[in-house]
């Protein structure tokens, strides 16, 4: 009797044993799967800082591109300001030498009559 029932916790023990081997080994792929899941959302995290470095260069070369614009637009419009005053006085000048002439040729007119 002492021997069936030594069989019988020998038996239980090694069935227990076995469920836990079974679990053990369930674990050991999940840990796995785990382990191989980890090492592809640090791939991503790596690629994702790269393409954020990526863009922020990107973002601060077109600011600086920018602010040139910006500076060579400022430069222009005061270029275009000289060129206006300059027309202006250029009309100015070809009104008077107008006006001139039409008088010289009002006074010819006034000598010949």
């Amino acid at each position: 009797a002492d021997a069936l029932r030594g069989n019988e916790r020998a038996e239980a023990a090694e069935k227990k044993i076995s469920d836990i081997e079974e679990e053990l080994k369930v674990v050991g792929q999940n840990l796995q799967t785990l382990e191989v899941g980890e090492e592809k959302t640090i791939k991503r995290e790596e690629k994702s800082q790269e393409e954020i470095l990526d863009l922020v260069y990107k973002l601060k070369r077109s600011e600086y591109r920018g602010e040139q614009a910006e500076m060579n637009i400022q430069r222009l419009n005061v270029r275009i300001d000289q060129v206006e005053a300059d027309l202006l006085g250029e009309k100015y000048k070809i009104k008077k030498v107008s006006d001139d002439l039409n008088q010289v040729f009002d006074d010819m007119i006034n000598l010949s009559v």
